[in-house]
């Protein structure tokens, strides 16, 4: 047993106040401005990307504010395909940094990229010698920033147990989760792809356990799963709920939600759009001052740490939609918290995964024709984040044409949609 788990103090067993609690160390941070646009890429998925000149149409890396081929100041970031020929390699196994030095050894390459530039990336253990062809793509390590790891070109994921994924991804196999819903339909294809992901303990919240639910008598028979009564309106009942879990859990899915699809001015009054706010906006802020401090109280906690929070968010926390108003405006407020919370959780290395999918094919949306995104495809793009470690996902086509045409003109979606063109 190692001294950081005698200190926890394993099953049956007391913590040891003599041992200091481990303190977490992460990769070195800071990027330059320019430079956060690899991080941009690998926050929404592992895609390379890189700079390309408008002028002369070089592609360079690393990221600078000129073109290094004809100085040029008009670059532009585009997506690569990322194979490469892997030229040269070694394997560290000395560092000065103490992230580095913990994790000891690390085997890293030189790639010379089909798109041009030469870069040097990590790689997994299951990239042959140099030389090979070898596939790059951006991931974010513990600290948020982008790195670069190379994999064989034939490969599209890690091996959940390669060093590189347990240190750039969330892999929930083995973990304790909590889903603060259960009652949903969402929170019921959550809890059973977290089971089916490998999880060792899911804790479901359930508000109102007195009332029968024959959807959480389903779940409460799977492996693992443990039924908690949590009230999000209820502050005590949530503070009371996170001093006793807060210490076992590695992840939180914050995903309970209330929506009342009016317009603004459709009703008369305040109590709808009180009680969104109360779930939506104060009742992920309860979660969070609740179980916040236990996770990063965690960081460090030995190969078991806690390592995500996950916020179910709309697409509509990006632009109002009219008929769904006072829901999109609760979803707004929650994305502002959701972007609080994440900068707190990133000097421990917990990453803050928010989903932002478009209408959802529940209860609250069953009077909106299609397209709608099923609660088990939700969860499924849910797990696959968690995976990758990425830290903002779009699922479905509705929230994927909507993220489009945000980026490309806020104003131009913002009228196009109070004029009812989507």
């Amino acid at each position: 047993m190692t001294a950081q788990q005698i200190a926890r103090g394993g099953p049956g067993q007391r913590s040891n106040p003599v041992l200091r609690t481990p303190r977490i160390n992460l990769p070195p941070a800071g990027r330059t401005r320019v430079a956060h646009g690899l991080t941009a890429a690998a926050a929404t998925g592992n895609a390379l990307v890189l700079q390309t000149c408008k002028d002369c149409a070089a592609t360079q890396y690393p990221p600078r504010e000129a073109c290094g081929a004809c100085l040029s100041d008009r670059l532009q970031w585009r997506e690569q395909a990322g194979g490469g020929a892997l030229v040269a390699q070694t394997t560290v196994r000395h560092s000065n940094h103490l992230y580095f030095r913990e994790r000891l050894p690390w085997r890293v390459g030189t790639i010379h990229l089909d798109a041009g530039p030469a870069v040097v990336a990590f790689l997994t253990d299951s990239v042959p010698a140099a030389p090979a062809r070898v596939r790059v793509s951006l991931h974010l390590d513990r600290a948020g920033e982008a790195v670069l790891v190379a994999q064989p070109e034939s490969e599209y994921a890690m091996h959940g147990e390669e060093k590189l994924q347990r240190e750039t991804g969330c892999n929930p196999k083995g973990r304790n989760v909590l889903v603060s819903d259960g009652k949903s339909a969402v929170g019921q294809a959550l809890v059973r792809a977290l089971v089916g992901a490998g999880c060792a303990t899911v804790w479901v919240g359930h508000a109102e356990p007195w009332k029968k639910h024959l959807a959480l008598d389903g779940i409460a028979t799977l492996p693992g799963v443990h039924l908690v009564p949590l009230d999000l309106t209820d502050a005590r009942a949530v503070a009371e709920l996170g001093g006793e879990l807060g210490g076992k859990v590695d992840i939180v899915v914050s995903n309970a939600e209330v929506n009342r699809t009016q317009s603004v001015a459709s009703r008369r009054g305040t109590d709808v759009a009180r009680a969104e706010m109360d779930i939506n906006y104060f009742g992920l802020l309860r979660l969070a001052q609740a179980f916040a401090p236990a996770l990063q109280a965690r960081a460090a906690d030995g190969a078991r740490h806690a390592v995500a929070w996950v916020n179910l968010l709309s697409i509509f926390a990006l632009n109002h939609y009219p008929t769904h108003g006072t829901y999109s405006a609760s979803k707004a407020a929650a994305l502002s918290i959701a972007q609080g919370l994440r900068a707190q959780m990133l000097p421990h290395g917990i990453r803050v995964l928010n989903l932002f999918p478009g209408p959802v094919d529940d209860e609250w949306n069953q009077n909106l024709p299609p397209p709608k995104l099923s609660p088990a495809a939700l969860a499924s793009a849910t797990l696959d984040a968690l995976m990758r470690g990425v830290e903002d996902v779009y699922p479905g086509d509705v929230a994927q044409e909507w993220l489009a045409r945000w980026r490309e003109n806020p104003k131009a979606l913002e009228r196009e949609v109070a004029h009812g063109s989507l």
